[in-house]
């Protein structure tokens, strides 16, 4: 028997009180605990436990080894913790929520990848604009853009993303380019939401500006936004992760550069109690990684 079972043994007839209901937790014989107690003390060359028929309590050394003991079992159990986790691969269904064109344009790619990764992982993937209730609606793992509400949900920004006002070089040249916000009303604008007037957020020497604007076309689904701007319909007030590529092709053009929001960030979110989960972790650090190396047109990675 070595030295950390017989802790284990003491430490166990300490917790329980008595050497019957010790030795029937651990699964052992009342002579056998009493005979590694009697050792135990031997080896230390002190009295640990002062014992009478009815009763069982420590000498003053023997709380002192009681509690140090506990802590060296402690220790030696999340060490043994950390490396079988470290053994141990993600597994099982992993339901993941996520904006619908950040979805489209940068996961499905990037998808094929984890799952080639984590092959004992099953992915469920929900594509929506709307911000969906992760712990009410049976979600692990969601990814957020933009300014975060105060929540008890677990969030770690993955890239930063910048809004960017844009028409097609066309447009620009037959109706001329806004030099503020304000001017904007003079112009057709393309609205990405639900509603036909809409804000779109700027900065004034660092203080945010909102300003209403209003369309004939509005649309949930930035993409079909993008397009209409390229096609010379007007200007978009769109993030780069979905204007990206246009921008650096040539086919739409950025104003109002000098009136640009702060970035904002591209975020994984899940409940706290899905934090010891191998697979959130695991597409947690996916998600880091992938936007580490993103690319012209995709977000920036989180510093």
């Amino acid at each position: 028997m070595n030295q950390l079972e017989d802790m284990r043994i003491y430490v166990a007839v300490v917790d329980a009180g008595t050497l019957t209901e010790a030795a029937d937790q651990l699964g052992l014989s009342k002579q056998y605990v009493s005979k590694r107690l009697m050792a135990l003390e031997s080896r230390l060359h002190v009295r640990l436990l002062i014992r009478t028929t009815r009763s069982l309590r420590t000498t003053d050394i023997g709380q002192r080894y009681y509690e140090q003991a506990q802590r060296v079992i402690d220790e030696v159990e999340q060490i043994d913790a950390e490396i079988a986790e470290q053994n141990a691969s993600p597994r099982g269904l992993l339901r993941v929520a996520a904006p619908m064109t950040f979805g489209t344009m940068h996961l499905s790619p990037a998808l094929p990848r984890f799952l080639g990764a984590h092959p004992d992982v099953a992915l469920e993937l929900t594509l929506n604009d709307r911000t969906i209730d992760l712990i009410g609606e049976g979600f692990d793992v969601g990814v957020r853009i933009g300014a975060l509400p105060d929540s008890t949900l677990v969030a770690q920004q993955v890239a930063t993303m910048e809004m960017v006002t844009c028409c097609s070089p066309d447009y620009r040249q037959r109706r001329g380019a806004p030099q503020r916000p304000a001017e904007l009303a003079r112009f057709d604008c393309l609205l990405y939401g639900h509603q036909r007037r809409v804000e779109w957020r700027f900065a004034q020497a660092g203080k945010p500006l909102a300003i209403s604007v209003a369309g004939r076309l509005c649309a949930n689904n930035g993409e079909v936004i993008r397009d209409a701007a390229c096609a010379g319909l007007g200007y978009a007030h769109l993030p780069t992760f979905i204007v990206g590529d246009a921008i650096a092709r040539g086919e739409l053009v950025t104003v109002l550069d000098g009136w640009r929001p702060p970035a904002a960030g591209v975020h994984t979110v899940y409940p706290s109690h899905r934090q010891a989960s191998l697979a959130v972790r695991a597409f947690a650090d996916f998600m880091r990684s992938t936007f580490a190396a993103a690319t012209r047109g995709a977000p920036r990675p989180a510093n």
